[in-house]
């Protein structure tokens, strides 16, 4: 149980003996706010619950303060408790209770941070879902990053997790891709409205090179041999690069299969049963304007032709179909408008659209180099691809990047920055600290400093920088379950980078070696646990986002 918890819950015993015993009139709170003081005179915690309390005790939230501070005095994992302003109450821990973290942190290693809060609950995470067309861009490289670490810090809180890539494989674009290659193969001019860029004249030469009969055929033979052909490599490469990358799914979805098979039998039968579709001048229609979408949505047109939309609500049924609670989909800037259609789907469906199905808009990526933004233009082939980002960078560096701001916000990634071996560099600031503390302990040990469970007396660490520190690994397990209830990884990174100068402060101030002459303490012990700690939060955090924990810089 995490610091916070603890005190939390500790709270709110004070306030249920408080009603029980009549002291306290007053609705049972549904949550007890905590949070840590910017001003580390304020103590370690503080609280706004007296101020939450008045309306229904009908008493000022300064008297509410002072029952619940004369509880909490009286229990040994608390130090000091003090009223402030109208009714803050400010809460001082035992140096026990919070170097207690240090043992938490080491018995539990690498599950430090795992909470059940999503436990038992199922999520599909849809994520990337490219066409087959041509290489993952810098806005599928910011979901690739971002996606993979909110499956990580779901994994984390408990749910059960798939990660699925949606495969747009048939249409009127893969026509327009196989008609592509055919006449780059061909050496006749590409369609106007096709694929322009350089891959597709080297997918046309892998594929002419390993199936050189297929300039002989009809054109009707060749324009589907090629689109095949183009369609097996080009995802192949998409998943070599997406596994270099260190994202993988455990499912690869065809639109297709939908098609196939009984896909959308299974999802029109389902909405017949709910009473939403209805037919109208030869179409059949689903009828989301019941629910706020704002025109209602065609299936089937009046010539038979399935649409775009039919394959969406098929799919989104066959989620739930396979089990899963909570289907989460991750969109490009330009979908805002997937977002009234898809939560409308799930109504006619007969979910509930505020558990069932959940729409993440990612805002787009600009490239800064030498200064100067790189632009991006998909089918004029002046891309910037995933390798080539990752070429520019490293994978550390892309991907921590990316996913360190909330992708509701448009970034910019500068090239320059990342290649810099700084503190300005954020990846390598929060690396950097790992690394350093590696160095630490090594140097600790070769000076006759020990450290673990063993030699650790938590009372020695009295320093104002030690209760800092202790106080910022105390609050891992909170940053965990919020980044994954809100669905926000960022708040993973930007957790690590405050705690890289949590831990620069400390060893400033608090010598963990001993200088000189000086013999090794049962202090410099402490330290060198606490360092211990902080190095396996740092381990945890930058495994949830998908990021390397280096030895050395």
């Amino acid at each position: 149980m995490s610091t916070h918890h603890q005190l939390s819950e500790a709270i709110e015993r004070v306030i249920n003996d408080a009603r029980k015993a009549g002291a306290l009139i007053a609705d049972a709170p549904e949550s007890v706010p905590l949070e840590r003081p910017k001003n580390r005179e304020h103590g370690d915690y503080a609280t706004s619950i007296a101020l939450a309390l008045a309306k229904s005790a009908g008493k000022p939230p300064r008297e509410i303060a002072e029952l619940i501070a004369t509880g909490l005095r009286s229990l040994e994992i608390i130090d000091r408790v003090d009223i402030a302003g109208p009714g803050f109450i400010n809460i001082t821990l035992a140096k026990a209770t919070q170097g207690a973290i240090v043992i938490n942190i080491l018995e539990n290693n690498v599950k430090f941070g795992i909470g059940n809060e999503l436990a038992s609950v199922k999520v599909n995470l849809e994520f990337i879902s490219a066409n087959p067309t041509g290489p993952l861009h810098l806005g599928h490289t910011r979901w690739a990053a971002v996606g993979d670490a909110l499956a990580r810090v779901l994994s984390a809180a408990g749910a059960e997790v798939s990660r699925e890539f949606y495969i747009n494989d048939r249409g009127v674009q893969m026509d327009l891709f196989g008609e592509s290659l055919r006449a780059s193969a061909l050496g006749i001019a590409k369609p106007e409205a096709g694929y322009q860029g350089g891959y597709i004249d080297d997918l046309a030469k892998k594929i002419v090179l390993a199936q050189p009969d297929l300039l002989k055929l009809s054109e009707p033979e060749s324009l589907v041999a090629f689109r095949e052909a183009g369609y097996k490599l080009q995802l192949q490469e998409q998943k070599d690069v997406l596994a270099k990358f260190g994202t993988n799914f455990q499912v690869w979805f065809s639109e297709r299969s939908l098609h196939a098979g009984d896909g959308l039998t299974k999802a029109m039968a389902r909405l017949k049963e709910q009473g939403h579709i209805f037919d109208d001048e030869g179409a059949t229609w689903l009828r989301t304007t019941d629910f706020g979408d704002d025109k209602d949505r065609v299936l089937r047109k009046s010539d038979g032709e399935l649409t775009y939309f039919a394959s969406d609500t098929a799919y989104y049924i066959d989620k739930r179909n396979r089990g899963f609670d909570i289907c989460i989909y991750m969109l490009g800037a330009d979908h805002h408008g997937y977002v009234g259609r898809l939560k409308a789907t799930s109504a006619c469906a007969g979910d509930n659209p505020e558990y069932n199905i959940e729409i993440l808009i990612g805002q787009l990526v600009k490239i800064i180099e030498g200064g100067a933004e790189v632009k991006l233009s998909k089918r004029a082939g002046t891309i910037i691809t995933l390798e080539e980002l990752v070429e520019k960078v490293g994978v550390d560096a892309a991907r921590y990047t990316l996913i360190r701001y909330p992708v509701e916000t448009p970034m910019v990634l500068d090239v320059d920055l990342l290649k810099k071996r700084t503190n300005e560099n954020p990846v390598f600031y929060v690396q950097y600290a790992h690394a350093r503390i590696v160095a630490v302990l090594r140097n600790a040990t070769d000076l006759g400093v020990k450290y673990g469970l063993e030699y650790y007396r938590p009372e020695l660490l009295e320093h104002e920088r030690e209760r800092e520190l202790l106080g910022g690994l105390a609050e891992f397990p909170r940053i965990v379950a919020g980044a994954a209830q809100l669905r926000e990884p960022h708040r993973i990174a930007r957790y690590l980078e405050d705690l890289a100068g949590m831990y620069h402060g400390f060893y400033t101030d608090c010598r963990v070696i001993p200088m000189g002459d000086e013999k090794p303490s049962e202090l410099h012990f402490a330290r060198a646990t606490l360092s211990a700690a902080t190095m396996q939060v740092f381990f945890n955090g930058l495994q949830l986002l998908g990021v390397s924990a280096p030895d050395r810089m």
